[in-house]
């Protein structure tokens, strides 16, 4: 991070066409597969734990992709550094839902991190968020919603209940639907108004 605590992704990825930042990759791998499909787009992964940080290294190095950069530390601490409409999407995949009650502050989507992912994307950016517990569904349903810069793209149950093509599956995602647990996958728009 600069010493002025100001990060402008774009001076990250010069020849990117824009950035997309992921929060909480986990092992990396939604993060290396839209890398590879996106080769003009610019990749901020955030992950404070350092197993997931080298899983991703060591598929980065593998996979030649240099257009991933990472944080590894908690992104409260890096979305404020980020100007306002710089992100062209945010990705928040089976964060952890953190369920007693007493911990609900600590969870990551938030009416707070809502907001500043609304500030962060461009007018017609797009966050996507996937979890798996039914309670921080309604969470994370109910911040959204509330956000009046940010509209819910859902216009039938299975644009939420079922992965988009372009979405690659998680490891997380596959622990859910082994246990028995049923995903589900909200994507929201930046309004342009």
């Amino acid at each position: 991070m600069p010493e002025d605590g100001r990060l402008d992704p774009a001076q990250l990825f010069p020849a990117a066409r824009e950035v997309w930042l992921e929060i909480g990759f986990g092992g990396g791998e939604h993060l290396a597969s839209q890398a590879r499909a996106h080769p003009d787009v610019g990749f901020v992964g955030v992950e404070p734990f350092v197993t997931g940080v080298a899983r991703l290294l060591a598929e980065m190095t593998a996979g030649g992709l240099g257009n991933i950069r990472i944080f590894p530390d908690d992104a409260r601490l890096l979305l404020p550094a980020l100007p306002d409409g710089s992100l062209g999407r945010i990705f928040v995949l089976f964060p952890d839902p953190w369920p007693k009650k007493r911990h609900h502050k600590r969870r990551i989507v938030n009416p707070e991190t809502v907001a500043e992912f609304a500030r962060l994307l461009r007018p017609g950016g797009e966050l996507r968020i996937a979890t798996d517990d039914v309670g921080y569904a309604r969470w994370i349903l109910a911040a959204c919603l509330a956000e009046p810069r940010l509209e819910w793209l859902a216009e039938r149950a299975a644009d939420w209940r079922e992965r988009p093509a372009d979405w690659p599956p998680t490891r997380y995602e596959q622990k859910a639907l082994a246990a028995g647990r049923r995903p589900v996958y909200f994507r929201f728009r930046r309004r342009t108004d």
